[in-house]
């Protein structure tokens, strides 16, 4: 039997990795609540909360050992990005992890000085996934002095200070960021187009991982109000009404968690193995934050929809992290086009 059969379909984690959620669990818990996530808005980014992450080493973790990182792979850190969704932590950390990690794959010494800079958090990195052929949002260029991009030849890294924020409905920190009027810099690479594809298959992974947990702790909420409100005598969390589609909430995030964590190892152990399970998992763990997220303010009523509720920050979340890794129209179809290609 191949050994790595029984890991294709078993993502349970290890000692190892459970001590890494609790540790991050814990971390998100007390330095990212609800009041610092609204105190960041409208850029999400929070410095203090950066600061403070940095103490953990998480900047570093999923950079090799040879390079002075740590070595863990996707399958750890997509852990972690469940914890930050969790937490809707205002930082750029998805984008960052794996913009770092494509900078050290890429191997160029010419930008030594600015990986470790980022491995050490001092320079925070942002990633443009779309060809920067010209100019372009990007998720995290309002707190990131440098984004790594590919413009269609080679990678490259964008820098400048102080882009201006551009608002949005789910507070993450937009900027337009223009290759023709700031500094650019270009990365030696021996298969540029290659490394930004795994990169970019990463930073879906992770953002279905965060998707997962936002949807969780979305339901979370859900789940305590109907069991502390009442109707006629009885709990709300006793009518099929609701009981039915929290249920169905909580299923849906039981299969997207598998799926981000199958994609998360597959990346790890067989990266050109089922290329479509990082697209894949962002495409589902979208459908499950939007209907999930949706189904939570629905089922706190009116007060749900309220601007001072907190599942109003889970809702206008939902969209708008999957947008920042890619349009799911276009995710799905891609999927289908490898998924025929592999059938042919």
């Amino acid at each position: 039997m191949d050994p790595n059969e029984l890991r294709r379909i078993d993502f349970s984690l290890s000692e190892e990795q459970e001590a890494i959620r609790e540790l991050f669990a814990d971390f998100f818990e007390k330095q990212s609540p609800t009041t610092t996530v609204r105190a960041a808005e409208p850029t999400g980014f929070d410095p203090q909360l950066w600061e403070q992450l940095l103490e953990l080493g998480v900047t570093q973790m999923g950079v090799p050992e040879e390079q002075g990182g740590d070595g863990v792979g996707i399958s750890e850190l997509v852990i972690i990005a469940e914890e930050f969704g969790r937490a809707l932590a205002p930082v750029p950390l998805l984008e960052h992890v794996v913009a770092t990690r494509l900078l050290a794959a890429a191997g160029d010494d010419s930008v030594g000085e600015l990986l470790a800079a980022a491995m050490a958090g001092e320079r925070i990195l942002g990633l443009a996934i779309d060809p920067l052929t010209g100019r372009q949002l990007v998720s995290s260029a309002a707190a990131a002095s440098d984004v790594v991009a590919f413009d269609g030849e080679s990678l490259v890294v964008v820098s400048a200070e102080g882009r201006a924020h551009v608002p949005n409905q789910a507070s993450l920190p937009y900027a337009w960021v223009d290759p023709s009027t700031e500094r650019l810099t270009r990365v030696a690479a021996a298969d540029p187009a290659g490394l930004f594809d795994v990169a970019l298959r990463e930073f879906k992974t992770l953002t279905a991982a965060g998707l997962v947990g936002l949807t969780d702790a979305a339901l979370q909420l859900s789940l305590e109000f109907v069991k502390s409100r009442e109707t006629m005598g009885v709990a709300l969390g006793v009518l099929q009404g609701v009981a039915f589609p929290l249920a169905d909430v909580a299923i849906a995030i039981a299969g997207s968690r598998n799926l981000a964590y199958r994609a998360a190892w597959f990346m790890d152990h067989e990266p050109d193995t089922e290329p479509w399970l990082q697209a894949s998992a962002l495409v589902e763990a979208t459908k499950t934050a939007t209907v999930g997220a949706t189904t939570s303010q629905h089922m706190q009523g009116g007060l749900g929809f309220t601007v001072e509720a907190d599942a109003s920050l889970y809702f206008l979340r939902a969209k708008g992290w999957a947008l920042a890794a890619g349009n799911p129209r276009d995710d799905s179809r891609r999927i289908g086009e490898l998924r025929i290609g592999s059938a042919a």
